[in-house]
């Protein structure tokens, strides 16, 4: 939060417009699926809990002081050089090392996922063409469980992934599903990478990085 606040004031000393990330997260369990801007955010984890409160602070500077931003509710968002311990990236590397990885629930838990060219070109679009002060979901149009994303990536190893089931994570949302429209409409944006085409360009890119490739 401080450090949002730290950028926030040097962009306005600068006069220039800052494009920052907020997440999906805020939504919690949402109302409506695919669920739009407007929709009231009810986070049930501390991570959107503060995402949502830089949302508010992005506000506070936009309406009082004239800060020029926009926000980005990225919906998972993967493709090479994911994080490490992100979930995606993790599926790969274990079915590359035959090590074991933990699903926490059923599997059957949905999210809208989003390749990361498309999150770019999005993120690109709204500072060319963006409203001030604006929230924009950027969704891949992939809502999928993750049962469905192992299979994919099996079918594609040709590895079978060492399963460990778990209870299921504490704020861990049920589901995920991004409604587009005002990117389609505003920016002229719309994903481009289909589910498959994602998954194994990050299959791939894992082999490349994997110590045992």
């Amino acid at each position: 939060m401080v450090a949002t606040q730290r950028l926030f004031e040097a962009a306005l000393r600068r006069e220039v417009r800052v494009a920052w990330a907020s997440t999906s997260s805020v939504y919690g369990n949402a109302e409506a699926y695919p669920t739009p801007e407007d929709t009231p955010p009810k986070p049930i984890s501390p991570y959107g809990v503060t995402k949502l409160s830089c949302e508010f602070l992005a506000r506070a500077y936009t309406e009082s002081v004239g800060l020029d931003q926009v926000a980005f509710r990225y919906f998972t968002v993967y493709g090479p050089r994911q994080r490490p311990d992100m979930a995606f990236t993790r599926i790969a590397r274990a079915l590359i090392d035959g090590t074991p990885f933990r699903v926490f629930g059923t599997g059957e838990q949905s999210r809208d996922v989003t390749y990361v060219a498309d999150a770019v070109s999005a993120t690109v679009a709204a500072m060319d063409r963006g409203s001030s002060g604006a929230v924009y979901n950027v969704g891949g149009g992939s809502e999928t469980t993750l049962n469905e994303v192992i299979a994919i990536f099996e079918r594609q190893s040709g590895a079978t992934l060492d399963r460990r089931e778990e209870p299921v994570a504490t704020g861990d949302v049920r589901r995920t599903a991004a409604d587009i429209s005002r990117a389609r409409t505003e920016l002229g944006w719309s994903p481009q990478t289909s589910l498959e085409e994602g998954l194994q360009r990050q299959l791939e890119w894992a082999k490349q990085v994997s110590p045992a490739s």
